[in-house]
């Protein structure tokens, strides 16, 4: 664990892996932190130099009173790219981790080799259910919504198969700062990269949960046909984050791309 000040916040992140191996970064979902990488990480991490970190609002980074834009979210990840030197890299983003992605592969496409967009769109959700979530958030906390959020992001049965596992995600979205969680709803509200995706010029693997209530299989192929250079896949049996209940078949599917695309 190890914390950089970066555009006048503290980010937490950790690095793994060779230092002269190919780097990658990934990028979490809304209501978690790095952690939801960790087996992945382990996986790949014997090949490559791999940077995950909490954004802001999130884990042990600062949480900043919001809303923040998904600017401010790729400014930190710029900075903080530069700030463990890394020049240039493979992209790994889950949920609103994947929006940042996009818009960083068109802010600054020299930055990125290749790319993989998990459970993400280019667009997610409408201005009414943010609202209406900020809204119920703010008066009544993350815990008055964190039932339904698990139910979309888990597939069916996990709860059952793994009940210590499922307490534990819970525990991490419902202790995610309240500020952090609200401005990085506004983040997703407001991002809308529907036009500008086919902009992304790299190749790009597109990843989603067959089981996936928060970004739906169709939605998310939806972004991957806009793309000139993608790949879709779905994994069977995997929700909104497969890091946490597929993270076998995801490290296989992104060793495969980056292989695949010579960034290795």
């Amino acid at each position: 664990m190890a914390f950089a000040s970066v555009n006048g916040i503290t980010i937490s992140y950790r690095l793994a892996g060779p230092e002269k191996g190919s780097r990658l970064i990934f990028a979490n979902a809304l209501g978690t932190d790095m952690r939801i990488w960790d087996e992945v990480v382990a996986a790949l991490s014997p090949r490559y130099r791999i940077l995950t970190y909490d954004k802001r609002g999130h884990g042990l980074s600062d949480a900043p009173e919001g809303p923040y834009s998904l600017d401010d979210h790729v400014d930190d990840l710029l900075g903080l790219a530069d700030h463990v030197g890394f020049t240039r890299f493979g992209m790994v983003g889950v949920s609103v981790g994947g929006l940042v992605a996009q818009r960083l592969a068109l802010r600054a496409p020299g930055r990125i080799a290749a790319l993989v967009l998990c459970d993400t769109a280019a667009k997610v959700g409408d201005d009414a259910l943010w609202n209406e979530r900020i809204a119920t958030v703010r008066a009544k906390g993350i815990a008055a919504i964190s039932s339904s959020i698990l139910e979309s992001w888990l597939p069916q049965g996990y709860r059952e198969r793994r009940p210590a596992d499922y307490a534990g995600w819970r525990n991490l979205l419902e202790r995610t700062p309240l500020e952090g969680y609200i401005g990085t709803c506004a983040t997703v509200r407001d991002a809308d990269l529907t036009e500008a995706v086919s902009g992304i010029v790299m190749p790009v693997l597109v990843v989603a949960g067959a089981e996936d209530g928060s970004t739906p299989p169709d939605l998310v192929r939806a972004t991957a046909e806009r793309l000139p250079k993608a790949r879709f896949e779905i994994i069977a049996g995997a929700g909104h984050i497969p890091a946490i209940d597929q993270p076998e078949r995801l490290v296989a599917l992104i060793a495969s791309h980056f292989e695949d695309v010579g960034h290795v």
